[in-house]
């Protein structure tokens, strides 16, 4: 990991000092989780972390860039982890951190399972797998797949993810680095789909999507 030096990156003292005073993951996930949720009225979006800052909105990716920036400035690696699903779902892409050994993560989730990950997982795959049961389509199939190694932000530009104008290439990265599958062919035939109780928790969400005039 590359130190992080303020001077080179371009960030406002405004904007270091909000980063700076997220000091712990519960910090960086209260913070994430206030920021409302992006629903890209107007396309798709990978904003960096100045524009997500100033705009007020962000999805999963543009949560994770944020606390990813926090956990760097506070002296830790900016690493983050793309969890894969099926093609019948959305991939999620959470910011990751290590106490003791053992991870966590920070995830930018509208519902109820893409959320907060304590620092008890011995692996990233035993991380992973706290999703799995959880991670399913509104058809209610169990959808996710796969979890990439760690992607360490630290190695690029500013311009790239912190104060330009998009983040599309750390976007394309991370989906393009070495995955690693979580279950067999055999064992994805077998998975039963969700309950009915487990439907309706599904369409409990933070923020909600604002109706066009």
């Amino acid at each position: 990991m590359k130190k992080f030096y303020n001077k080179n990156i371009g960030l406002t003292p405004k904007e270091l000092a909000t980063l700076r005073r997220l000091n712990t993951p519960q910090k960086v996930q209260d913070f994430v989780t206030a920021i409302p949720q992006n629903f890209e009225p107007d396309g798709d979006t990978c904003m960096s972390v100045r524009e997500t800052l100033n705009k007020r909105r962000a999805h999963c990716i543009e949560g994770a860039l944020v606390a990813a920036l926090a956990f760097w400035i506070n002296g830790k690696p900016p690493l983050l982890m793309d969890v894969k699903a099926s093609s019948e779902d959305d991939d999620h892409v959470v910011a990751l951190f290590r106490h003791n050994s053992y991870w966590g993560a920070i995830s930018k989730g509208n519902h109820a399972y893409t959320r907060y990950r304590d620092p008890v997982y011995r692996t990233l795959r035993e991380l992973t797998m706290s999703y799995f049961h959880e991670y399913y389509n509104p058809a209610g199939k169990k959808t996710l797949r796969s979890y990439s190694r760690p992607l360490d932000l630290s190695s690029y530009k500013p311009e790239m993810w912190i104060i330009g104008g998009g983040a599309w290439q750390i976007a394309k990265d991370i989906d393009t680095i070495k995955h690693f599958r979580l279950i067999s062919r055999t064992q994805e035939k077998l998975l039963r789909p969700i309950e009915s109780v487990e439907r309706r928790v599904a369409k409990i969400t933070v923020h909600r999507r604002q109706r066009s005039r």
